[in-house]
């Protein structure tokens, strides 16, 4: 199934590099992957408020041009970095406020890139959470939108919103949609070709498992916290069950309906990944590796790790260093 992605274009002055960079990436991606076999990912928009949105000496990567009254039900909400006359752009956006709310109500993801922030805030779906934007629009962004947690980290996730601070962190941004709508090794390749320093990103290894945490069970959400950060250590899921008040046959019972993995299951995917951004990302040896996942035995490692990953840990190493 091709995953919907809208290119919010509100009126008046925005920075259409960040349109512009994170569509090739994207699509980059996406002939990868079709050059892999696989079928057409990403089926990739411009919309705004009215039809005409893009000026004639652009040049998209095969994007075409709509209105948002003509876009249902998106995957993904992708919204600019816009001028400093944030008022005025806000005072003429109603509509496509209006519309970002319901459509992420009805189930649309929605990435804001540095100061598309202030169009994200206006929605009211970040009152109280992490929002990232560039640090010169922290102060602005603060006082215009008091509920909103400003931060200026490069990236920020909370359920089905995505942020990221200023200046070119949004290729950032797109590697992680690469990720998330790819995958990592596909995100790693991007990162290489663009020359991305992956290692910027402020995500947790774990964000892979960000779908796994839609499920709407207050529980295993805090199962699944604990687990993440305690990974190191060793896990005990009878004491773990039995800190949630709930006994273990139940416990597994209702991890496995929420998350699709069993809960040693979960632990060990949680550990592969943190072992797989510590071999693209540092010069730790496969033993310091092992033992900061929770593992003390170097073959059960490498037979996990080859099971889940498809390659011996220096295998994974020498194809994805950055």
């Amino acid at each position: 199934m091709q995953v919907q992605i809208v290119f919010l274009v509100p009126e008046g002055l925005i920075n259409w590099s960040s349109i512009t960079a994170v569509s090739e990436i994207l699509q980059w991606a996406d002939e990868h992957w079709q050059s892999h076999g696989h079928k057409l990912r990403l089926n990739m928009v411009l919309a705004g408020q009215g039809p005409q949105i893009s000026p004639s000496d652009m040049h998209f990567p095969v994007l075409k041009s709509t209105s948002i009254a003509s876009v249902s039900q998106p995957d993904l909400i992708i919204i600019p970095s816009v001028s400093q006359q944030y008022k005025t752009m806000l005072g003429s956006s109603h509509a496509m406020v209006e519309w970002i709310r319901t459509q992420h109500q009805l189930g649309a993801q929605v990435a804001s890139i540095c100061t598309g922030a202030f169009l994200l805030a206006a929605t009211g779906l970040v009152d109280g959470k992490r929002c990232a934007t560039h640090w010169d629009a922290a102060y602005d962004l603060r006082t215009m939108f008091p509920k909103v947690k400003v931060c200026i980290d490069v990236l920020t996730e909370a359920p089905g919103i995505y942020t990221n601070g200023g200046g070119y962190s949004f290729l950032n941004l797109a590697l992680m949609l690469v990720e998330k709508y790819f995958d990592r090794s596909t995100a790693v390749l991007c990162a290489k070709m663009f020359q991305i320093d992956i290692g910027r990103s402020t995500q947790s290894p774990f964000a892979v498992f960000a779908g796994q945490k839609r499920h709407g069970d207050p529980v295993i959400i805090k199962a699944q916290e604990y687990i993440e950060e305690h990974i190191s250590e060793k896990i005990s899921l009878e004491m773990l069950a039995s800190d949630l008040a709930t006994s273990r046959r139940n416990f597994d019972r209702r991890f496995i309906r929420a998350t699709g993995n069993t809960p040693m299951q979960y632990i060990q995917r949680a550990r592969m990944e943190l072992a797989k951004k510590a071999l693209e990302e540092t010069n730790q040896t496969v033993w310091e590796i092992m033992l900061g996942c929770g593992y003390n035995d170097e073959k059960a490692f490498r037979e996990v790790f080859r099971k889940l990953v498809g390659l011996l840990p220096l295998d994974y190493k020498a194809r994805y260093r950055l």
